[in-house]
C-alpha cells in the first residue's frame, strides 16, 4: 500500500492565520444570534473582530517577509587607546603637578614679615664724638729733638740729642736718624738709646730708660762721634721724619 506524501510543515503564520479565520467565523456566529436590543454589544464585537484581524494579517506579514526589515545600523564603538606605561625614570604625562599647600604658603608669607603691630627697634644714635676729638685720639703727639755737641776732642767729640714732648698725651715709642758726612766715622759710647749703623746713617730706638715721653717732659740721647775730625758734623738729622734743629750750617 502506497504510503501518503509527507505534509508541509505549518509555519507560524499559517497557525496564527487559521487561528484568527476560526476566531472570526466564532464571533460572526456570536453576532449573528444576538438580538435586536443588543445592538450595541454587536458593534463592540465586530470592531475587536476588526482590530483582531487587521493585527494578525499585520503579524503575517511581518513573519514572512523579514527581509524588508533593514536592521538597525550601528555606529562602531571608538577606539579605545589603551595607556602606555611611561618610561622608568621619566616623567608621567598624564601626572597633575602637585598643587602647593595653602598652609605652607601662608606659613611663609607670616614669618616674612615682623609681627603686625610690632614696634619698630630704635635707630641707633651716631657717634657724639667729634672729628677733632676722633683725630686727636688717634694721633700721635709730635716729637722735637735738638742736637748739640756737648765737648771736643782731637779725634772725637760728643753729642746730645734732647727729645721733648710739647703735646698733651704721652708717646712710647721714637725713632731718631743721624746721617754723618762720611762712612769712616764711628758712633759709640750710646746712652738712653739702641744704635744700629746702615753706611753712614745711624739709627737710634729707645732703651728701657727713654721707651716713653709723657707729655710735657724730654729725654736724651747721647753719644760720641771718633774720626777726622775735619768736617765730622752730622748732615742730617731727624725725630719720627720731623728735621732736628742746632745742626751746624
Amino acid at each position: 500500500m502506497p504510503s501518503s506524501p509527507p505534509q508541509p510543515r505549518r509555519t507560524v503564520a499559517v497557525i496564527l492565520l487559521d487561528r484568527t479565520v476560526a476566531l472570526a467565523g466564532h464571533a460572526r456566529r456570536a453576532i449573528g444570534g444576538l438580538g435586536a436590543s443588543s445592538r450595541r454589544t454587536r458593534v463592540l464585537l465586530a470592531a475587536v473582530l476588526v482590530v483582531l484581524v487587521a493585527t494578525t494579517a499585520s503579524v503575517v506579514l511581518v513573519l514572512r517577509t523579514p527581509e524588508r526589515l533593514a536592521p538597525v545600523a550601528l555606529d562602531p564603538p571608538p577606539d579605545v587607546a589603551l595607556p602606555t606605561d611611561p618610561a622608568v625614570g621619566g616623567p608621567d604625562p598624564h601626572a597633575r603637578p602637585a598643587a602647593s599647600s595653602p598652609a605652607a604658603t601662608r606659613r611663609t608669607t607670616t614669618a616674612a614679615g615682623p609681627p603686625v603691630g610690632a614696634a619698630a627697634p630704635p635707630a641707633t644714635a651716631p657717634s657724639a664724638r667729634t672729628p677733632s676729638a676722633a683725630a686727636g685720639s688717634s694721633t700721635p703727639a709730635a716729637l722735637r729733638a735738638a742736637f748739640a755737641i756737648e765737648e771736643r776732642a782731637l779725634l772725637s767729640y760728643g753729642a746730645d740729642v734732647t727729645i721733648s714732648n710739647a703735646g698733651r698725651t704721652r708717646v712710647a715709642h721714637w725713632t731718631l736718624v743721624i746721617t754723618l758726612p762720611r762712612e769712616s766715622l764711628e758712633v759709640s759710647s750710646v746712652s738712653g738709646a739702641r744704635a744700629t749703623r746702615a753706611g753712614a746713617t745711624w739709627t737710634f730706638v729707645p732703651d728701657e730708660s727713654t721707651a716713653e715721653v709723657a707729655a710735657g717732659s724730654s729725654v736724651q740721647v747721647t753719644f760720641r762721634v771718633s774720626g777726622a775730625p775735619i768736617s765730622s758734623t752730622p748732615t742730617a738729622c731727624t725725630i719720627d721724619g720731623a728735621a732736628c734743629t742746632g745742626l751746624p750750617d
